[in-house]
């Protein structure tokens, strides 16, 4: 910090469930933080507290959770999906792992070290990631994204 004050980073999470060697490993990445913003910069609602405008006695209005599709939601449905089958008791069709970070907005600080110091034990049976940082084109049209800042370019058809 400029008063040359030291903030710790706060910790990257690294989850695993299964571990069977006929299954493939997909590991999920997700952020949990969000633009850092204040109200008076013209945001309306606080970033981890969901609330509800325009509703009232009986009517629901509309909720709003800042952050919530960028990338908060996403990171629970992966977690709910795991949540439904174990509920179900189904077989997971995958082994997974997470990694779900909350410095993504400001440039992913710590997460390459993590990444080098743990790419031969935690990523070592990794088979592909999962990445759904993405955008939407539209209120109803979502976007497929099949290869980000370089990593990977491949043509995918979906029908």
């Amino acid at each position: 910090l400029p008063d040359g004050q030291t903030l710790l980073l706060p910790p990257v999470i690294l989850a695993e469930l299964g571990k069977d060697p006929q299954k493939p490993t997909v590991c999920f990445y997700g952020h949990v933080d969000v633009q850092p913003a204040k109200k008076e910069d013209g945001w309306k609602t606080d970033p981890y507290t969901l609330t509800e405008i325009n509703g009232g006695y009986l009517i629901v209005g509309n909720l709003y959770g800042r952050g919530a599709t960028d990338n908060k939601g996403p990171v629970l449905a992966w977690i709910n999906a795991v949540e439904t089958f174990r509920a179900l008791k189904l077989a997971m069709p995958v082994n997974f792992k997470f990694v779900i970070e909350g410095m993504e907005e400001a440039g992913s600080l710590g997460l390459e070290k993590l990444l080098e110091e743990e790419k031969q034990c935690f990523f070592a049976d990794v088979d592909c990631f999962v990445i759904s940082d993405n955008l939407w084109l539209s209120k109803r049209k979502p976007a497929l994204t099949y290869g980000t800042r370089g990593n990977a370019c491949f043509f995918v058809e979906v029908k």
